[in-house]
Protein backbone atom coordinates (compact mmCIF):
# COMPACT_ATOMS: atom_id res chain seq x y z
CA UNK A 1 0.00 0.00 0.00
CA UNK A 2 0.91 3.76 -0.23
CA UNK A 3 2.23 5.46 2.80
CA UNK A 4 -0.51 8.27 1.72
CA UNK A 5 -3.56 5.79 2.52
CA UNK A 6 -2.18 5.38 5.97
CA UNK A 7 -1.13 9.17 6.22
CA UNK A 8 -4.78 10.29 5.51
CA UNK A 9 -6.87 7.73 7.27
CA UNK A 10 -4.88 8.97 10.13
CA UNK A 11 -5.59 12.43 9.39
CA UNK A 12 -9.22 11.83 9.65
CA UNK A 13 -8.47 10.89 13.09
CA UNK A 14 -6.29 14.08 14.16
CA UNK A 15 -6.46 16.15 10.83
CA UNK A 16 -3.50 18.58 10.97
CA UNK A 17 -5.55 21.59 11.71
CA UNK A 18 -5.44 20.54 15.17
CA UNK A 19 -1.83 20.97 15.33
CA UNK A 20 -0.65 24.27 16.89
CA UNK A 21 1.03 27.19 15.51
CA UNK A 22 4.65 26.67 14.20
CA UNK A 23 4.59 23.31 14.95
CA UNK A 24 6.47 21.29 12.62
CA UNK A 25 3.36 18.09 12.64
CA UNK A 26 3.27 15.73 9.28
CA UNK A 27 5.49 14.12 6.84
CA UNK A 28 9.20 15.04 8.08
CA UNK A 29 11.19 12.51 5.77
CA UNK A 30 10.32 10.78 2.00
CA UNK A 31 7.98 10.46 -0.30
CA UNK A 32 3.81 9.97 0.61
CA UNK A 33 3.35 8.04 -3.00
CA UNK A 34 6.17 5.64 -1.17
CA UNK A 35 4.65 1.78 -1.15
CA UNK A 36 5.11 0.76 2.62
CA UNK A 37 4.89 -2.72 3.96
CA UNK A 38 5.85 -2.19 7.72
CA UNK A 39 5.21 0.28 9.78
CA UNK A 40 7.47 0.96 13.43
CA UNK A 41 5.38 2.92 15.67
CA UNK A 42 7.89 5.29 17.82
CA UNK A 43 7.68 8.13 20.35
CA UNK A 44 10.82 9.98 19.60
CA UNK A 45 13.07 9.33 15.99
CA UNK A 46 16.58 8.43 17.43
CA UNK A 47 19.62 6.89 15.84
CA UNK A 48 19.20 3.53 17.79
CA UNK A 49 14.73 3.44 16.71
CA UNK A 50 16.39 4.10 13.10
CA UNK A 51 19.00 1.09 13.59
CA UNK A 52 15.57 -0.87 14.81
CA UNK A 53 13.71 0.08 11.82
CA UNK A 54 16.36 -1.29 9.78
CA UNK A 55 16.70 -4.44 11.66
CA UNK A 56 13.22 -5.33 11.50
CA UNK A 57 12.56 -3.91 7.84
CA UNK A 58 10.51 -1.35 8.34
CA UNK A 59 9.64 0.85 5.68
CA UNK A 60 7.98 3.74 7.49
CA UNK A 61 8.47 5.46 11.23
CA UNK A 62 5.40 6.50 12.42
CA UNK A 63 6.30 8.82 15.66
CA UNK A 64 4.90 11.32 18.26
CA UNK A 65 7.66 13.53 18.42
CA UNK A 66 8.63 15.40 15.22
CA UNK A 67 12.41 14.11 13.92
CA UNK A 68 12.79 17.71 12.73
CA UNK A 69 11.96 20.45 14.98
CA UNK A 70 14.34 22.43 13.12
CA UNK A 71 15.45 23.02 9.77
CA UNK A 72 19.07 21.85 9.16
CA UNK A 73 21.37 24.06 7.66
CA UNK A 74 23.89 21.30 6.60
CA UNK A 75 23.90 17.72 6.07
CA UNK A 76 26.98 16.77 8.06
CA UNK A 77 27.03 13.60 8.38
CA UNK A 78 30.29 14.55 11.63
CA UNK A 79 26.78 15.75 13.20
CA UNK A 80 24.83 12.52 14.73
CA UNK A 81 21.50 13.87 14.08
CA UNK A 82 22.46 15.04 10.51
CA UNK A 83 23.78 11.15 9.96
CA UNK A 84 20.59 9.95 11.27
CA UNK A 85 18.91 11.71 8.01
CA UNK A 86 21.46 10.30 5.89
CA UNK A 87 20.75 6.98 6.89
CA UNK A 88 16.66 7.43 7.30
CA UNK A 89 17.17 8.57 3.34
CA UNK A 90 19.67 5.95 2.39
CA UNK A 91 17.04 3.07 3.67
CA UNK A 92 14.76 4.52 1.96
CA UNK A 93 12.45 4.77 4.92
CA UNK A 94 9.32 7.66 5.55
CA UNK A 95 9.35 9.21 8.49
CA UNK A 96 5.83 10.97 9.72
CA UNK A 97 4.89 12.73 13.03
CA UNK A 98 1.82 13.21 14.77
CA UNK A 99 2.46 15.95 17.57
CA UNK A 100 0.13 18.64 18.82
CA UNK A 101 -2.87 17.45 16.17
CA UNK A 102 -2.55 13.87 18.15
CA UNK A 103 -2.28 15.83 21.19
CA UNK A 104 -5.93 17.48 20.70
CA UNK A 105 -7.69 14.79 18.84
CA UNK A 106 -10.66 12.88 20.44
CA UNK A 107 -9.13 9.70 21.55
CA UNK A 108 -5.54 10.43 21.12
CA UNK A 109 -2.49 11.23 23.34
CA UNK A 110 -4.20 12.74 26.01
CA UNK A 111 -7.14 10.89 26.46
CA UNK A 112 -5.00 7.95 26.97
CA UNK A 113 -3.53 9.65 29.73
CA UNK A 114 -6.34 10.43 31.24
CA UNK A 115 -7.51 6.75 31.05
CA UNK A 116 -4.04 5.70 32.58
CA UNK A 117 -5.31 8.11 35.54
CA UNK A 118 -9.11 6.63 35.66
CA UNK A 119 -10.20 10.34 35.13
CA UNK A 120 -13.81 10.27 35.19
CA UNK A 121 -16.05 13.17 33.45
CA UNK A 122 -12.78 14.13 31.11
CA UNK A 123 -13.39 17.66 29.24
CA UNK A 124 -10.77 19.83 27.44
CA UNK A 125 -7.94 21.64 29.69
CA UNK A 126 -6.32 24.03 27.00
CA UNK A 127 -8.65 25.41 23.88
CA UNK A 128 -7.15 25.40 20.79
CA UNK A 129 -8.43 24.85 17.42
CA UNK A 130 -12.38 25.44 17.00
CA UNK A 131 -14.24 24.05 14.17
CA UNK A 132 -16.58 26.49 13.25
CA UNK A 133 -20.31 26.14 12.83
CA UNK A 134 -22.41 26.86 9.30
CA UNK A 135 -25.95 26.79 8.93
CA UNK A 136 -27.29 25.03 5.88
CA UNK A 137 -30.78 25.75 4.75
CA UNK A 138 -31.83 23.15 1.53
CA UNK A 139 -35.21 23.15 -0.61
CA UNK A 140 -36.18 20.00 -2.01
CA UNK A 141 -39.11 18.78 -4.14
CA UNK A 142 -41.65 17.85 -1.35
CA UNK A 143 -41.58 14.06 -2.93
CA UNK A 144 -38.27 13.75 -1.84
CA UNK A 145 -38.39 15.62 1.28
CA UNK A 146 -38.50 12.72 3.55
CA UNK A 147 -35.75 11.29 2.33
CA UNK A 148 -33.59 14.62 2.55
CA UNK A 149 -35.10 14.90 6.49
CA UNK A 150 -34.05 11.16 6.87
CA UNK A 151 -30.29 11.57 5.61
CA UNK A 152 -29.38 14.75 7.77
CA UNK A 153 -30.86 13.77 11.24
CA UNK A 154 -29.53 9.63 10.97
CA UNK A 155 -25.98 11.19 9.13
CA UNK A 156 -25.37 14.18 11.36
CA UNK A 157 -27.51 13.78 14.82
CA UNK A 158 -28.96 17.10 14.65
CA UNK A 159 -32.09 18.99 15.22
CA UNK A 160 -33.44 19.46 11.61
CA UNK A 161 -36.16 22.70 11.22
CA UNK A 162 -38.60 22.00 8.19
CA UNK A 163 -41.30 24.60 6.88
CA UNK A 164 -43.59 24.05 3.78
CA UNK A 165 -43.30 26.21 0.61
CA UNK A 166 -44.71 26.62 -2.57
CA UNK A 167 -42.02 25.53 -4.43
CA UNK A 168 -41.29 22.17 -2.16
CA UNK A 169 -40.12 21.94 1.51
CA UNK A 170 -37.24 23.51 2.79
CA UNK A 171 -34.58 22.50 6.12
CA UNK A 172 -32.42 24.26 8.48
CA UNK A 173 -29.68 22.58 10.55
CA UNK A 174 -27.17 23.75 12.22
CA UNK A 175 -23.62 21.57 11.16
CA UNK A 176 -19.95 21.54 11.69
CA UNK A 177 -18.18 23.46 8.92
CA UNK A 178 -15.96 20.11 8.49
CA UNK A 179 -19.12 18.42 7.86
CA UNK A 180 -21.03 20.07 5.28
CA UNK A 181 -19.13 18.95 2.15
CA UNK A 182 -20.35 15.41 3.03
CA UNK A 183 -24.14 16.54 3.75
CA UNK A 184 -24.37 18.08 0.34
CA UNK A 185 -22.70 14.96 -1.05
CA UNK A 186 -25.30 13.09 0.28
CA UNK A 187 -28.13 15.42 -0.06
CA UNK A 188 -26.99 15.29 -4.35
CA UNK A 189 -27.09 11.81 -4.25
CA UNK A 190 -30.65 11.63 -3.44
CA UNK A 191 -32.32 14.58 -5.19
CA UNK A 192 -29.77 14.75 -8.12
CA UNK A 193 -27.93 18.02 -9.18
CA UNK A 194 -30.20 20.21 -10.76
CA UNK A 195 -33.15 19.54 -8.11
CA UNK A 196 -32.56 21.21 -4.79
CA UNK A 197 -31.12 24.73 -3.67
CA UNK A 198 -28.86 25.26 -0.58
CA UNK A 199 -27.39 28.18 1.14
CA UNK A 200 -24.70 28.26 3.71
CA UNK A 201 -24.69 30.98 6.58
CA UNK A 202 -21.68 31.03 9.05
CA UNK A 203 -22.35 30.71 12.58
CA UNK A 204 -20.76 33.04 15.40
CA UNK A 205 -21.85 30.57 17.84
CA UNK A 206 -21.71 26.73 17.93
CA UNK A 207 -19.51 24.76 16.80
CA UNK A 208 -16.82 22.18 18.44
CA UNK A 209 -13.52 23.20 20.49
CA UNK A 210 -11.04 20.77 20.27
CA UNK A 211 -8.31 21.38 23.45
CA UNK A 212 -5.01 20.58 24.59
CA UNK A 213 -4.81 18.28 27.87
CA UNK A 214 -7.73 16.98 29.94
CA UNK A 215 -9.25 18.12 33.14
CA UNK A 216 -11.50 15.18 35.37
CA UNK A 217 -12.20 13.90 38.36
CA UNK A 218 -10.32 10.76 40.48
CA UNK A 219 -13.33 7.67 41.26
CA UNK A 220 -12.19 8.17 44.97
CA UNK A 221 -10.15 10.87 47.13
CA UNK A 222 -6.97 10.43 47.98
CA UNK A 223 -4.33 12.00 49.05
CA UNK A 224 -1.42 13.91 46.54
CA UNK A 225 1.23 11.74 48.16
CA UNK A 226 -1.54 8.67 47.14
CA UNK A 227 -1.90 9.98 44.13
CA UNK A 228 1.82 10.93 42.93
CA UNK A 229 2.14 6.98 44.09
CA UNK A 230 -0.63 6.27 41.50
CA UNK A 231 1.13 8.16 38.68
CA UNK A 232 4.61 6.07 39.39
CA UNK A 233 2.28 2.86 38.50
CA UNK A 234 0.32 4.23 35.52
CA UNK A 235 3.33 5.55 33.94
CA UNK A 236 5.75 2.83 34.75
CA UNK A 237 8.34 5.27 35.57
CA UNK A 238 10.32 4.66 38.54
CA UNK A 239 11.22 8.24 39.70
CA UNK A 240 9.14 11.34 39.61
CA UNK A 241 9.07 14.72 40.80
CA UNK A 242 6.30 15.87 43.34
CA UNK A 243 5.85 20.03 43.50
CA UNK A 244 3.19 20.06 46.84
CA UNK A 245 3.20 22.63 50.05
CA UNK A 246 0.69 19.93 50.98
CA UNK A 247 1.30 16.33 51.03
CA UNK A 248 -1.40 15.30 52.74
CA UNK A 249 -4.58 16.77 51.13
CA UNK A 250 -7.25 14.95 49.87
CA UNK A 251 -7.98 15.81 46.21
CA UNK A 252 -10.26 14.23 43.47
CA UNK A 253 -10.13 17.23 40.73
CA UNK A 254 -6.86 16.78 38.23
CA UNK A 255 -5.86 17.75 34.94
CA UNK A 256 -3.48 16.41 32.78
CA UNK A 257 -1.18 17.17 29.92
CA UNK A 258 1.65 15.36 27.91
CA UNK A 259 4.96 16.50 27.65
CA UNK A 260 6.30 19.98 28.65
CA UNK A 261 2.91 21.37 29.98
CA UNK A 262 4.50 23.82 32.92
CA UNK A 263 3.09 26.98 31.13
CA UNK A 264 -0.43 25.68 31.60
CA UNK A 265 -0.43 25.14 35.62
CA UNK A 266 -2.43 28.47 35.50
CA UNK A 267 -5.66 27.22 33.64
CA UNK A 268 -5.15 24.00 35.12
CA UNK A 269 -5.98 25.91 38.45
CA UNK A 270 -8.96 28.24 37.35
CA UNK A 271 -10.73 25.31 36.34
CA UNK A 272 -10.56 23.60 39.31
CA UNK A 273 -7.69 20.91 39.27
CA UNK A 274 -6.20 20.43 42.59
CA UNK A 275 -3.21 18.12 41.11
CA UNK A 276 -1.57 18.92 37.72
CA UNK A 277 0.19 16.22 36.10
CA UNK A 278 2.80 17.46 33.31
CA UNK A 279 6.54 16.95 32.64
CA UNK A 280 9.21 19.12 32.08
CA UNK A 281 8.28 21.48 35.24
CA UNK A 282 11.33 24.43 35.23
CA UNK A 283 13.35 25.35 38.48
CA UNK A 284 11.51 28.99 38.83
CA UNK A 285 8.12 27.56 37.15
CA UNK A 286 8.16 25.16 40.02
CA UNK A 287 8.25 28.01 42.44
CA UNK A 288 5.39 29.42 41.08
CA UNK A 289 3.22 26.78 41.35
CA UNK A 290 3.93 26.53 44.78
CA UNK A 291 2.92 29.95 45.67
CA UNK A 292 -0.37 29.87 43.83
CA UNK A 293 -1.20 26.84 45.99
CA UNK A 294 -1.44 23.87 43.33
CA UNK A 295 -0.06 20.83 43.41
CA UNK A 296 1.88 19.30 40.52
CA UNK A 297 2.94 15.72 39.82
CA UNK A 298 6.00 15.67 36.81
CA UNK A 299 6.62 12.09 36.39
CA UNK A 300 8.63 13.36 32.99
CA UNK A 301 7.97 13.60 29.09
CA UNK A 302 7.89 10.02 28.16
CA UNK A 303 4.77 9.14 29.51
CA UNK A 304 3.78 9.80 26.09
CA UNK A 305 5.23 6.49 25.12
CA UNK A 306 2.33 5.21 25.96
CA UNK A 307 1.22 6.18 22.16
CA UNK A 308 3.00 3.27 21.19
CA UNK A 309 0.99 0.68 22.28
CA UNK A 310 -2.13 2.84 21.67
CA UNK A 311 -1.12 3.83 17.90
CA UNK A 312 -0.08 0.30 17.24
CA UNK A 313 -3.34 -0.56 18.51
CA UNK A 314 -5.31 2.01 16.22
CA UNK A 315 -3.39 0.91 12.67
CA UNK A 316 -3.44 -2.84 13.43
CA UNK A 317 -7.87 -2.48 13.80
CA UNK A 318 -7.38 0.39 10.23
CA UNK A 319 -5.50 -2.06 8.83
CA UNK A 320 -8.03 -5.17 9.30
CA UNK A 321 -10.96 -2.90 8.41
CA UNK A 322 -9.25 -1.95 4.83
CA UNK A 323 -7.63 -5.11 4.33
CA UNK A 324 -4.06 -3.22 3.99
CA UNK A 325 -0.91 -5.40 3.30
CA UNK A 326 0.47 -3.94 6.07
CA UNK A 327 2.40 -4.64 9.31
CA UNK A 328 2.71 -2.71 12.28
CA UNK A 329 4.92 -2.81 15.00
CA UNK A 330 6.12 -0.78 18.13
CA UNK A 331 9.45 0.25 19.28
CA UNK A 332 10.79 -2.40 22.39
CA UNK A 333 13.45 0.82 23.09
CA UNK A 334 12.73 2.92 25.56
CA UNK A 335 14.16 6.62 24.69
CA UNK A 336 13.71 8.18 27.96
CA UNK A 337 17.27 10.51 27.98
CA UNK A 338 16.50 10.00 31.98
CA UNK A 339 17.82 8.04 34.46
CA UNK A 340 16.63 7.20 38.00
CA UNK A 341 19.53 6.62 40.42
Amino acid sequence: MLASELIARFEEFAPLKLKWHHDPTGLQIGDPQQEIHKVLVTLDVRPEVVDEAIAVGADMIFAHHPVMFRPADNLDYQEPQKAMYGKIAAHHILVYAAHTNLDCAEGGMNDWLAQALQLQHVTGLVPGYREPAVKLTVTVPAAQAEMVQECLVSQHQAQVDRYALNSGEQFSVDLLKADLSAAVTAITGLVGVDNWDYQVTPLLTGGKQYAMGRIGDLVKPMTVQNFALACKAAFHVDGLRLISNQPDQLIQRVAVLGGDGGKFYQTAQQQGAQVYVTGDVYYHTGHDMLAAGISVIDPGHHIESICKPQLTRLFKKWQAENQWSLSVVASQLNTDPFTFI
